[in-house]
């Protein structure tokens, strides 16, 4: 019987993956650092703690956000784009903890993007039944950066899709440790995330975390 690639266990997988032009899936990739990983997210999440943010014309989000580094994405009533400071505490956003730096570093070189230096990631935790529609990153000024995209915990489907919102769209069943790429040709392409399925998971509960790294000044 035929199975569909969100239904395979991870070995039947292969280690990478090139969903379009410069946009890559790592199968994997951030399994050896998970710990680490973890901890640093919780380091920053005492001090930036998870609040969903409103839209321009506010309605909440679907996904419990937070960020750390020299610059965080928020989203208000006066729009989206990066600020210094979380407007919840009026401090400086948490630094960008060394693992998760590293983990930014080596994927992007991995993927075929030397020298990416992020300055912002941004946390975003997905309970069941979240979701993300489809937009593009264009709040950066550096376009010429990547976007390093790691999934944590719950599994979930990727949505990828090109240029233009029309353009057809893959669904890239994401599990613990993926970590997708993307820049280049690719990286004003539309993406986003399909509803968050029920289940658990053993380090992260009944939630997917994802961190996005970008390099926004």
């Amino acid at each position: 019987m035929s199975r569909s690639s969100d239904t395979l266990p991870l070995f039947e997988l292969p280690a990478v993956q090139t969903l379009a032009p410069q946009a890559l899936l790592l199968r994997h990739y951030a399994l050896p650092y998970e710990r680490a990983i973890l901890t640093a997210i919780d380091s920053v999440l005492a001090l930036a703690p998870l609040r969903h943010m409103r839209t321009p014309r506010g309605q909440p989000l679907s996904a419990a956000m937070s960020n750390c580094g020299a610059l965080g994405w928020i989203s208000d009533a006066q729009g989206y784009r990066y600020s210094p400071v979380d407007p919840q505490t009026g401090d400086a956003w948490p630094g960008l903890p060394e693992p998760l730096l590293q983990l930014a570093r080596t994927a992007a070189d991995a993927a075929g993007f030397a020298a990416f230096e992020p300055d912002v990631c941004l946390i975003n935790r997905y309970a069941v039944g979240a979701s993300m529609g489809l937009h593009i990153d264009r709040d950066e000024r550096d376009k010429a950066a990547p976007i390093v995209s790691v999934s944590l915990g719950l599994p979930a489907n990727f949505l990828f899709g090109g240029a233009r919102r029309s353009d057809a769209v893959q669904r890239v069943a994401l599990q613990h440790g993926d970590v997708v790429v993307w820049g280049g040709a690719s990286r004003l392409y539309y993406h986003g995330v399909a509803r968050v399925g029920t289940g658990s998971h053993a380090l992260t509960g009944p939630y997917r975390f994802n961190l996005t790294f970008r390099k926004a000044a």
